[in-house]
């Protein structure tokens, strides 16, 4: 967790989780310059987050209740941008910060257990993704990790091995002048370990993540599968995104871009 906590209650770009900053209070707790990243000060929890907390100690998931309304954007704040650089966001980078945005949601996992998630994507796509990430999560869509891709070093690789859902890292493709998807903050990769990118070279396949060839057999059933016409397909390409499962040469399943 990056700002200010209440409980396992996150603070961050003017948000107490579903609470919007409203002439620089939120609640009962008041918030300097606008966000109660840092610091939070106040008599009182309210009744709406005291039942929030409950809600979360009770392992209870009120899809239409606090936890359903506290996905948000947020600019990309001091101490992230300090955590991002020379890992997602490394030196040379030619994407302004300016033009990125935090997301904040939740997520179910394939055990029914409630997680919050977080990722960094091109300001262009982060409503889409909010409207995206709430209705899966209205649908108990199971996401096993949405994590920042920051907390693996930047390490694609990584990220994918441990089935992390992603989107910024920016990085240079050998041979390429123009900037991948990803290094734009405008491709998002889901339930990356069960959902290979499979590519077909003269020298034989390649599949990325090493270690996830039995998932690309593509007939066979197993958790965290993304396939034509499922909830997570429909909703990514309802708000105009290609998914590589889609494509020819290549075959990228966790893949979705705009």
């Amino acid at each position: 967790m990056r700002g200010g906590k209440i409980g396992d209650f996150a603070v961050r770009g003017g948000k107490i989780g579903d609470f919007a900053v409203r002439g620089g209070k939120i609640g009962d707790f008041a918030v300097r310059g606008g966000t109660a990243s840092r610091a939070v000060r106040g008599s009182k929890l309210t009744l709406a987050v005291c039942a929030f907390l409950l809600l979360q100690l009770l392992c209870v998931s009120p899809v239409r209740g606090a936890v359903a309304d506290s996905f948000y954007v947020a600019q990309i704040s001091d101490s992230l941008f300090a955590l991002m650089k020379g890992k997602s966001y490394p030196a040379g980078c030619k994407v302004a910060r300016s033009q990125l945005r935090y997301v904040h949601v939740y997520h179910y996992d394939n055990r029914g257990k409630v997680h919050e998630g977080e990722l960094v994507c091109n300001k262009a796509i982060a409503l889409d993704l909010l409207d995206i990430f709430r209705q899966l999560f209205i649908a108990r869509y199971p996401i096993e990790k949405i994590r920042l891709i920051d907390e693996y070093g930047g390490d694609d690789g990584k990220s994918m091995r441990d089935n992390n859902s992603s989107c910024f890292c920016y990085r240079v493709t050998s041979g390429f002048k123009v900037l991948s998807k990803h290094a734009q903050g405008l491709a998002v990769d889901i339930n990356t370990f069960y959902n290979p990118c499979v590519r077909k070279t003269k020298k034989g396949t390649v599949v990325q993540p090493s270690n996830a060839g039995v998932y690309c057999d593509r007939t066979k059933s197993f958790p965290y599968k993304i396939e034509k016409g499922d909830l997570c397909y429909e909703l990514f390409k309802k708000h105009g995104f290609k998914w590589g499962g889609e494509w020819r040469s290549v075959k990228d399943y966790q893949h979705f871009e705009k």
